[in-house]
């Protein structure tokens, strides 16, 4: 057997990816060569058994093992203290493959796509450093409500499961910046995700959502939003959230639009720093202005007259017109937008 190691910056790599190995035994290896290795890549064999062996690497970072036949991870694995990244997609384990404390390790990055799990297996619900974890294509029926214990987590991918909830706890994971729930059989939304205040990507495609929570337009740093291929109600996609102007920006609006003239000098500063933060509306029809009230509207918008694509607009009033549309009369009133069907959107820009 013949072992191809390189070495880069980063330290050693071990690399018997490819080799159609139906067992492993690494006990052969110099001492020197399991000191300095930092990443072991054991993908695309035939092992059906973890090799127990690779717990000599004490050094050990990352370790991809994905593409196998194994069912189980011994308990040796724990001994791999410095392990951050544990790669094993593509093999037959189940919440029943991990010894009882895999738990205390110190794991940042795990990746189990493509297994045969129903559960999240408690050990990974107890792993106090976790900040990536990918379940998906495996056949989950539900996230535990425990998932809030994993505070530490950033990026959350279950897509390709059988989900059919998602349990509000989820939104006590208040550095979570990525969530992939695509692929499931979700019929609704928890309005409490919109606690996830880091969240920049939300993932739902090919669910069963009928609607969204109003709440979800809250989430400020949200970068997209994913429907595709869900029986969405096209009003959701068209509606509106308004709150009243105060008195200021009314008073505001009326100095701005009617271009009534003032001077630094006749007012207090912070009027004038008020003034000047002026938005003028984007309705070429609309000579208004707004401040902090606006109307948040998604209009569906033709895209290289290939997809409709839901689009984002701060509107100064409801009865403002968009600038999109050419008819006059309100976005919810288009029979053309009433047709659109859901496998055309491709993604909700929310800026």
């Amino acid at each position: 057997m013949e072992l191809f190691a390189t070495v880069d910056q980063g330290g050693c790599i071990l690399d018997m990816s490819h080799l159609n190995l139906e067992s492993l035994n690494l006990d052969t290896v110099g001492d020197e060569r399991r000191r300095v290795t930092q990443q072991l890549y054991l993908y695309n064999n035939r092992l059906t058994v973890f090799p127990a062996s690779v717990c000599l690497f004490s050094k050990l970072e990352v370790l991809d093992i994905s593409n196998n036949g194994l069912t189980v991870l011994c308990e040796d694995i724990q001994r791999l203290s410095n392990l951050k990244t544990l790669i094993a997609k593509n093999n037959r384990l189940n919440e029943f493959s991990f010894p009882k404390e895999f738990g205390s390790m110190q794991i940042d990055t795990l990746n189990f796509s493509g297994n045969m799990f129903e559960e999240v297996p408690t050990q990974f619900l107890k792993l106090q450093r976790l900040k990536y974890l990918s379940l998906g294509g495996n056949r989950l029926k539900a996230i535990p409500a425990e998932i809030e214990n994993i505070t530490s987590l950033e990026m959350l991918y279950l897509g390709g499961n059988l989900i059919i909830s998602i349990p509000p706890e989820l939104a006590n994971l208040r550095g979570l910046r990525y969530l992939v729930l695509c692929d499931n059989r979700i019929q609704s939304v928890p309005p409490q995700l919109t606690r996830l205040y880091s969240l920049r990507c939300l993932s739902l495609h090919n669910n069963l959502l009928t609607y969204l929570p109003r709440e979800i337009l809250s989430l400020v740093h949200l970068q997209e939003l994913s429907l595709r291929g869900n029986p969405l109600v096209v009003r959701f996609i068209k509606d509106m959230t308004y709150d009243p102007p105060s008195l200021l920006e009314l008073a505001g609006r009326t100095i701005k639009s009617r271009n009534l003239h003032y001077h630094p000098n006749d007012l207090p500063g912070n009027l004038v720093q008020y003034l000047d933060l002026a938005s003028k509306c984007p309705n070429p029809k609309c000579t208004g202005v707004y401040f902090d009230s606006c109307v948040r509207h998604i209009k569906f918008v033709d895209f290289c007259g290939k997809y409709r694509l839901p689009f984002m607009h701060y509107l100064c009033s409801p009865e403002c017109t968009s600038p999109c549309s050419s008819n006059p009369q309100s976005d919810a009133e288009s029979e053309d937008e009433r047709c659109v069907s859901a496998d055309r959107l491709q993604r909700v820009l929310l800026g």
